[in-house]
C-alpha cells in the first residue's frame, strides 16, 4: 500500500518542522491522547498547540520514524528521537476522515525515563507558550 496523501502531509509537517500548517491538516474535532496527559484532548486548538509542542521538544535532530503501518483511514507510525542523551522510542497513532483531515492523534512512548523527559520538557513548552498547564 502506498503512503496515504494524509500521512504524506504528516511526514512534511513534522520532518521539515511546519507547524504553521498544522490548523489545515486536523479536523475541528480532533483528538490527542497524550502519553503523560490522562484526559484526551478535544479540539483542533488544543491538539494543534500539543503537536506544536511536540514538534519543537521531541522533533531533534536525532528524530526519524521507522517502520509505518497504513489502514484506509489510519496508520500507526513508530518514530525514534533523544532528548538529553535518553533514547526515545514511540508510535504515532493517527485516524482521519473522508477528507482527509486528522481526527484522532495517539502518541505512546517507551521507556519510562523517555516518559518522563517528555513530561518535563512538554510542560515546560505549553506553559511557556501560555497554551495549556500540563496535568498529569
Amino acid at each position: 500500500m502506498s503512503i496515504p496523501d494524509t500521512i504524506e502531509r504528516w511526514h512534511r509537517i513534522a520532518l521539515e518542522r511546519r507547524a504553521e500548517e498544522l490548523p489545515g491538516v486536523l479536523a475541528e474535532d480532533a483528538v490527542f491522547e497524550s502519553p503523560v496527559v490522562h484526559t484526551p484532548q478535544k479540539g483542533k486548538a488544543i491538539v494543534a498547540a500539543y503537536l506544536r509542542g511536540a514538534l519543537e521538544v521531541l522533533n531533534t535532530e536525532r528524530f526519524r520514524y521507522g517502520e509505518e503501518w497504513f489502514g484506509p483511514t489510519s496508520a500507526v507510525l513508530e518514530f525514534y528521537s533523544e532528548i538529553d542523551g535518553i533514547t526515545i522510542n514511540g508510535i504515532d497513532i493517527i485516524t482521519w476522515n473522508d477528507a482527509g483531515l486528522i481526527t484522532h492523534f495517539k502518541v505512546m512512548v517507551r521507556p519510562l525515563k523517555a516518559i518522563n523527559i517528555l513530561h518535563q520538557k512538554m510542560g515546560d513548552y505549553l506553559v511557556r507558550v501560555g497554551a495549556v498547564k500540563l496535568k498529569s
